[in-house]
């Protein structure tokens, strides 16, 4: 199968690569209803060494930079309490954590959450965090180019593999509010 956008060896639907996805995204591929359908979610299988951007664009292509999200985890604290909360910005750009971010969660301070409360609390690789399947109640800031985008390469949830989908889909997860400017 070839996939829209790309050059890879191993593309398929995802619902028929649940297997090769964590439980928590496997999930949520099996129980998708959004106007997308789940057959237009790719599971794209590659090398885990490269699965950080630059080294997946030094590999595939640099077009691929301006079609590839990254999902991030923070933590918003106000008062004694803290928020979790994913952003999906471009991969080129990054959130703007201490502006954006922090005022659309309502915080006073807003950091990137430590690598093993991220891991431990969505059931993902670090550095494969994706934001389908995220826990249940987080917030979700997607900027607004992200769902823009025909389609989107983001992480599976694993570092072996990638996700594409189209950028509406992401409008449609669970706890998504799509944001003008998350990015800079």
């Amino acid at each position: 199968m070839n996939a829209p956008i790309g050059s890879f060896d191993d593309v398929r639907p995802a619902p028929d690569r649940l297997d090769a996805l964590p439980r928590p995204v496997a999930d949520a591929i099996r129980g998708w209803s959004g106007s997308v359908p789940a057959a237009q979610i790719l599971y794209i299988d590659t090398d885990p060494a490269i699965a950080d951007t630059a080294a997946f664009v030094a590999h595939y292509g640099p077009e691929l930079l301006e079609r590839s999200a990254n999902c991030v985890v923070v933590a918003a604290r106000r008062g004694s309490g803290t928020t979790l909360a994913a952003c999906v910005v471009p991969s080129a750009a990054r959130a703007d954590v201490n502006g954006v971010v922090r005022r659309r969660l309502g915080a006073r301070k807003v950091s990137f959450a430590p690598m093993e409360t991220a891991v431990e609390l969505t059931g993902m690789e670090y550095g494969g965090i994706t934001p389908i399947g995220l826990p249940a109640g987080w917030p979700l800031l997607v900027d607004s180019a992200v769902v823009d985008l025909p389609y989107v390469l983001v992480g599976s949830g694993l570092r072996r593999g990638k996700l594409l989908a189209p950028g509406k889909l992401f409008a449609e997860l669970p706890g998504a509010e799509v944001v003008e400017g998350l990015a800079r």
